[in-house]
């Protein structure tokens, strides 16, 4: 099956009195990169998260984007609450009590001037359970996960049409390279003759033995049949590929680099014009088919 590594999701869920929302964004890439953004504390789940994904996407950078709402309680306080210092505000209390009887200062002890000593009031986060958040934060990714692989799997459908319909081109071309490669010795008798006649004089015997020889070594040295042969498996072999449950991109990859180096071959042995002019549209053609090859996963 042919997918697309680019998509694009996202999905929440509540986990008690939080709200998490993740984004999943997937670009092309020779690789498994995943890029994940986590607020501090569920930066605890980095490693479980990244196993998670890497389970749904075989390749492609993925940018993952996790964002967090806390729900009020009913008296309307989110995840952040403050804690006395009673010890500490006692103990500062009782210095300023000092320093007013040293110095015989008439004034009290005022709240603004107990606040003044620090650390008496800190913040303190409130403590979630730990399990109710990786749970609501796996159904995000599961959720995001599947929804992403649908639109991969959609565009990889395009794709997929798009590749094939190249590989017919290629293939309507070998076979036309190969009815016209069917006449190359007799071309090659006539150019040899040719070639021959302007060398001797009329005195001279043509001996139709040796020239058939010379076409034949000629011929054998042109011979563009396992070239075809092999070109025809690897359209077979792609076709294979892209039907596969497996993912394609990196085969396929390969494939590519099979064909040119059978099609420079075709070009380089077979001597012909017609021959040539048509291997120069195959490798136009399979470099439309390696580009668009660089979208599969």
């Amino acid at each position: 099956m042919i997918k697309s590594m680019t998509g694009y999701a996202e999905a929440s869920h509540n986990a008690g009195e939080i709200n998490i929302k993740g984004t999943f964004r997937s670009y092309n890439s020779r690789h498994l990169d995943i890029a994940l953004y986590l607020p501090d504390y569920l930066k605890m789940f980095e490693d479980k998260v990244k196993k998670l994904i890497a389970k749904k996407v075989a390749r492609g950078r993925v940018e993952i984007r996790f964002s967090l709402i806390e729900s009020l309680d009913e008296a309307g306080e989110g995840s952040v609450d403050f804690s006395v210092d009673f010890a500490r505000a006692a103990a500062y209390f009782r210095a300023l009590e000092e320093i007013r009887q040293k110095f015989d200062i008439k004034s009290e002890i005022t709240l603004e001037q107990l606040l003044d000593g620090k650390r008496m009031i800190k913040s303190k986060e409130r403590t979630h359970d730990v399990e109710a958040l990786f749970e609501g934060l796996s159904n995000v990714v599961n959720q995001c996960s599947e929804d992403l692989d649908k639109m991969r799997v959609k565009e990889g459908e395009n794709l997929a049409t798009d590749l094939d319909q190249r590989l017919s081109y290629m293939e309507t071309n070998i076979d036309l390279i190969e009815k016209k490669a069917e006449g190359l010795p007799v071309i090659y008798k006539r150019n040899l003759e040719e070639r021959i006649a302007v060398l001797i004089s009329e005195k001279d015997i043509l001996d139709p033995v040796r020239v058939a020889q010379e076409v034949a070594i000629i011929a054998d040295k042109s011979d563009i049949s396992e070239e075809i042969v092999r070109s025809r498996s690897h359209i077979n072999q792609a076709r294979q590929i892209m039907a596969s449950e497996e993912p394609s991109g990196r085969k396929l990859n390969f494939l590519v680099q099979e064909f040119s180096r059978e099609y420079n071959t075709m070009g380089s042995k077979s001597g012909n014009i017609e021959i040539s002019q048509i291997v120069v549209d195959l490798k136009s053609e399979l470099e439309k088919f390696r580009e668009q090859v660089q979208n599969v996963e």
